[in-house]
């Protein structure tokens, strides 16, 4: 097999095979090659810079010894070979994501023990199942997000072959799978790159370091690595689609932005495949030319989230006030949010101290992903607790309604559907004592903004990552069971709705004092009266049919008791 290394500034390169050294010959533009057999790497190989020690390959797609071991070459070429069943992925109009960390949605934490409960998310309606990052980072529990060996899928997880087992098997049971990856930094442990050749540029910084090297000199060949990276995913594992880390933190000052350079490379794949990919970003910049085409100025993807939806959504039911939920007042906001997913649209932001966003003119819903629950709100919260630790079971179920019954693409995160009572907390396994000591501390000084006080759990204790395990014997607990099956009528009505993305937005009402809303998109109704005590609400002329009810099978549908949720169809 042909090994190739990026090292401009060597002088010699050797692989090192145990104690033995073979030289590679250099080529263009610093790349350096040799021809080997692959069962030559089995034992684990490395490459000597100048005589250096041996460092793992950048491009190494098995790191069964962790960030610090040495490299292996999985067998991509017998995983491109297996047999490849005629599954489409639903469009994303059409789409229930399901964000799931492989190390907690199980006790064990691997992916056939996931696979185990493929059937759960099927019977629930989902269609798309997205991973949180999965490439080898420090330890073995982490979020994934200090990633350094970006082809080599984490060993705690299984093997490369469990992952595309993994991936096969959700394509049996109908279910798409996107990947969650960070092309915006590296993590601060394991990352020898910077000794072979320039991956980062001191011009940037993001919030984990320097940033990636997109548009200075020898950023060709870094685009070239992320980009060969996400192809590999998408033709190799067979994943669905990408979610894109942190855009925002991706300097690319070029013509041609790397986000548009990326999604040009994943279109040209889609086509010589004859198979749908699906680029989303993660963004907080309220920023249309995210998936804008290229002719108007934008970088060509699929969809991005939208924090604003949740922003609003969670001042509205718990009241909290504290850091970036500061900009987000009631009832307005949140029907601006329904309205168009943006709240932030070039106005100014207190907690930014600067305007923000822009209109998100000539967007579509299905270019919007919004949620009321995922890994950075609950995870980045001091103690980890879902909205089912802050709200009550009738508040879970309205918000549930407005998320699932928006005319945007909803995401779902592990264990919301039955509101779990376990947390999900911050952890890391960091091996480097003063790296970890460094983490606990800063995770204590994250919070001052939001006024949260008491014992921060420490990221490093293995007690706060099983903690954060998901507990399925909740499910026969009847309040459990019963939040489960409303989730799951919700993503039925969803999706008998019509998705035609050309439709008009939802008409939203509310009355801030008297504490009600309703919304009302593609004939579907959704009435809540939010608040503590019971109210009649009229309902818009036109003839309504009560399909799903929080209170059971009221004898009036217009008399709301407190804090209840109703779906109506347009009775024809």
């Amino acid at each position: 097999m042909k090994l190739e290394v990026w090292a401009p500034s060597a002088h010699s390169v050797e692989l090192a095979l145990g104690d033995e050294r073979l030289a590679l010959a250099p080529g263009d533009l610093g790349v350096w090659g040799i021809d080997v057999e692959a069962e030559r790497l089995d034992a684990g190989y490395g490459f000597s810079l100048d005589g250096g020690p041996p460092l793992p390959d950048p491009r190494a797609t098995w790191q069964s010894e962790g960030v610090h071991g040495p490299s292996r070459a999985a067998d991509l070429a017998r995983l491109r070979a297996r047999p490849n069943p005629s599954f489409r992925a639903p469009p994303l109009g059409e789409a229930v994501l399901y964000e799931l960390h492989v190390g907690t949605f199980t006790r064990e934490g691997t992916y056939a023990a996931a696979r185990a409960h493929l059937p759960h998310l099927k019977a629930l309606g989902i269609t798309h199942v997205e991973l949180m990052p999965i490439a080898t980072f420090p330890g073995r529990r982490g979020w994934g997000y200090d990633g350094v060996d970006l082809y080599a899928p984490l060993p705690a997880y299984g093997t490369p072959e469990d992952l595309a087992d993994f991936v096969d098997d959700c394509h049996a049971h109908g279910l798409a799978v996107l990947l969650d990856v960070v092309y915006n930094h590296f993590g601060p442990d394991g990352n020898y790159w910077q000794q072979y050749a320039p991956y980062l540029t001191d011009r940037f910084h993001t919030g984990w370091g320097a940033a990636l090297n997109l548009d200075s000199a020898h950023s060709d060949q870094v685009r070239r690595f992320l980009i060969d990276n996400a192809l590999m995913w998408l033709r190799d594992y067979r994943f669905d689609g990408l979610r894109l880390d942190a855009v925002h933190a991706m300097y690319s000052l070029e013509a041609v932005h790397f986000l548009e350079d990326l999604s040009g490379a994943v279109r040209r794949l889609s086509q010589e495949l004859d198979r749908s990919f699906v680029l989303i970003a993660e963004s907080d910049a309220n920023d249309p030319r995210l998936v804008r085409s290229s002719s108007e100025g934008g970088y060509q993807l699929d969809a991005h989230w939208v924090d604003d939806f949740h922003h609003s959504l969670h001042r509205v039911f718990t009241g909290e006030s504290g850091g970036y939920y500061a900009d987000f007042a009631g009832l307005p906001d949140l029907a601006t949010a329904l309205r168009e997913a943006y709240v932030y649209q070039g106005q100014y932001s207190a907690f930014r101290r600067r305007r923000h966003g822009r209109p998100p003119l000539s967007l579509t819903p299905d270019q919007l992903v919004v949620c009321s629950q995922n890994h950075d709100q609950v995870g980045n919260r001091a103690r980890g607790e879902r909205l089912s630790m802050l709200v009550s079971p009738l508040q879970l179920k309205a918000i549930a309604a407005l998320t699932l019954l928006s005319p945007f693409v909803p995401l779902l995160f592990q264990g919301e559907e039955w509101g779990a009572k376990t947390p999900f907390l911050y952890f890391t396994d960091h091996q480097n004592p003063e790296l970890g000591k460094a983490v606990s501390e800063g995770r204590r000084r994250e919070f001052a903004s939001f006024a949260w006080e008491g014992d921060i759990p420490d990221p490093q204790d293995p007690d706060t990552f099983e903690r954060s395990k998901l507990d399925w014997s909740e499910l026969a607990q009847p309040e459990h069971a019963e939040l489960l099956q409303w989730y799951t009528e919700l993503i039925r009505i969803r999706r008998n709705k019509p998705h035609d993305v050309k439709q008009a937005p939802p008409d939203v009402n509310f009355d801030t004092d008297g504490e009600w809303l309703t919304v009302l998109h593609a004939g579907v109704l959704t009435a809540l009266n939010l608040g503590a005590k019971p109210r009649r609400l009229t309902l818009p002329d036109g003839g309504w049919r009560l399909v799903l009810s929080a209170d059971g099978q009221p004898d009036d549908p217009e008399f709301f008791p407190a804090a209840t949720t109703r779906v109506f169809l347009r009775d024809l």
